[in-house]
């Protein structure tokens, strides 16, 4: 489905999730419980290293849908993943991603707040943004601003989480609409996707 006709059905959601350390088991699990055909777009970051990652074959082998490392200038169209590149930022502009070798942010190249907040200016209550496993802070400011321009705000419990600290400082920074183990977080997010409720949801609780 090209840009222009995603635009016309609102309830196709972008779903941008973040996560570090003990993210690529969460990832899994994610991905792993997220039925197939879903009509969302699936945007991730994970912190790896500048000489390269195998995380979209890793996915593509846990779920239901096809995951590559995001080309710049991409649509976004639903029913894929797209995954930040080894030291580039991954980041939304209107209807299609930008892939960026710009300036690290928190120490990261990619970063999740990179993404987080491109996403939210750009698509407003049609983003669900998702911090799963990882260390220190990256993607708390990013979640706040997804929260604040309408968008629905999900976080892994930290005592579910292999490392609890990005979470936790997204549960502080965001005040989440929902706090929830994986497979729950996996569960919502179809469910809003099939009753295309997600700006409701998120304006019912904020």
């Amino acid at each position: 489905m090209n840009a222009v006709a995603q635009e016309d059905r609102p309830w196709e959601l972008v779903v941008v999730v973040g996560a570090s350390a003990g993210g690529i088991e969460a990832l899994q699990r994610f991905v792993r419980a997220l039925p197939p055909n879903l009509p969302l777009a699936l945007l991730i970051v994970l912190h790896v290293p500048a000489s390269g990652s195998s995380l979209p074959q890793i996915l593509a082998r846990a779920g239901a849908y096809p995951a590559a490392h995001a080309v710049d200038g991409e649509p976004i169209e639903p029913g894929r993943i797209m995954i930040a590149p080894p030291d580039h930022h991954l980041v939304v502009d209107g209807r299609v991603v930008r892939v960026r070798r710009t300036q690290r942010e928190h120490g990261y190249r990619p970063a999740v707040d990179a993404l987080f907040g491109s996403a939210a200016r750009a698509l407003g209550p049609n983003v669900v943004g998702v911090v799963l496993s990882g260390a220190l802070s990256d993607g708390a400011e990013g979640l706040a601003t997804i929260k604040r321009q309408g968008g629905l705000t999900l976080v892994q419990d930290p005592d579910e989480a292999r490392y609890g600290s990005m979470p936790q400082a997204a549960i502080h920074a965001a005040q989440p609409h929902y706090v929830l183990p994986v497979a729950e977080i996996a569960a919502l997010v179809a469910g809003l996707v099939v009753r295309g409720a997600a700006a409701e949801a998120s304006q019912s609780l904020s």
